[in-house]
Order: structure tokens, then C-alpha cells, then sequence
């Protein structure tokens, strides 16, 4: 699908979470990205760095192939579903993604 812009992208990419546990696999990998970089300045290991987004995606597209039942965002726009898989992280954080999803 083309989108002008990120925003016209943000709905596609909630319709792509409907579920629940998608979501809910999506915010466990994203903490572990936060988890892992801590881990990198802690120990003063890069290799920690390197390892976030592969644990992050791999708990992601799981829950897109086994749960959603679709085909992850990302394969076609990369960066915008970085940028809103962070945006999903802070809405579900602060208890706001519910009236997003409306």
C-alpha cells in the first residue's frame, strides 16, 4: 500500500494490531529494546545493542504470523513502523491506545 505520510500510514498500522496479544507481544519486545540498551551502557557491551532490534522484531513477527494472522508493516515500510511501533509503546504505557483504536 502508498501512503503520503507517516500519519496516513498510523491508521493502516493500528489496523494491523487489532489483537490484543499482537499488541501486547509488540510492547514486550519493544521493552526489551529499552532493557537491552541499558544492559549495553551498564556493561559497556555493544554486542547487547545489536541483539535489541533482532529480539524486538523476532517477538513482533511472531505475533504477526501466529496471532495477527498477517504480514508484518515493516516489510514495507520500515521506518514508519519503527517510528509507530514506539508511538504504540507510549500510547499503551500511558493507557491511551484504546481511544486510539476507536
Amino acid at each position: 500500500m502508498e501512503f503520503k505520510n507517516y500519519e496516513e500510514f498510523w491508521p493502516f498500522y493500528l489496523s494491523q494490531h487489532r489483537k490484543r496479544a499482537t499488541r501486547v507481544w509488540h510492547f514486550i519486545g519493544t521493552s526489551f529494546v529499552f532493557i537491552f540498551l541499558v544492559t549495553a551502557v551498564v556493561t559497556w557491551n555493544a554486542w547487547w545493542i545489536l541483539a535489541a532490534p533482532v529480539v524486538a522484531y523476532s517477538f513482533a513477527w511472531i505475533s504477526h504470523f501466529f496471532i495477527e494472522g498477517n504480514k508484518p508493516a515493516t516489510f514495507g515500510h520500515p521506518l514508519w513502523s519503527l517510528r509507530a511501533d514506539f508511538r504504540m509503546y507510549r500510547l499503551m504505557l500511558l493507557g491511551k491506545l484504546e481511544k486510539e483504536l476507536e
